[in-house]
């Protein structure tokens, strides 16, 4: 590999030197005062100079024009392309949250079950249709095809009976 002639390494000196702290002003409004950011368009400026060090020399003038040029259309397709893939999320986040205790809940539906087989049918079918379902009296008696009173003293005896098929099962209130 070759070593860089020492022109080049001039042209590098004097256009950081030169352009560098302006062009970095100018690149922080781009990227709203994200200094890592600006600082790494800025880097990518120069390097993308010094590849075209050749047309720099013939070019008559200053050279600023074309840095500043460089430089917004670096962050212009950072910014395309940020917009083109979803943004990378860290999971670290996510490890601290405590996740809900789905056991208590399924332990706590299956002993219902259980004390719901305990009631008899026409016990089960009132609280089901009540409770369960969200129904009112009048809703669950239509439904089971059954007076409304019935209803009401169906799911009074039915609580009863649940209550204590829930004690059996070392439930309390």
């Amino acid at each position: 590999m070759s070593q860089p002639s020492e022109p080049d390494e001039e042209l590098m000196r004097a256009l950081y030197r030169e352009h560098a702290g302006p062009l970095l002003a100018y690149v922080l409004r781009l990227v709203a005062g994200d200094r890592q950011r600006a600082e790494d368009v800025v880097q990518e400026t120069l390097i993308r100079a010094w590849k075209n060090a050749g047309q720099l020399n013939r070019a008559t003038g200053s050279v600023r024009p074309w840095l500043v040029t460089v430089a917004r259309r670096i962050v212009i397709d950072g910014h395309r392309s940020r917009q083109a893939r979803p943004q990378e999320v860290d999971p670290a986040p996510l490890e601290v949250i405590p996740a809900e205790d789905e056991i208590d809940k399924a332990l706590w539906l299956m002993t219902l079950s259980d004390a719901l087989d305990d009631l008899t049918p026409a016990h089960r079918e009132v609280l089901v249709e009540t409770y369960f379902k969200g129904r009112t009296v009048n809703e669950a008696a239509e439904t089971l095809g059954i007076p409304s009173g019935t209803v009401r003293s169906r799911v009074f005896y039915a609580l009863r009976s649940m209550k204590l098929a829930l004690e059996e099962r070392g439930v309390t209130a």
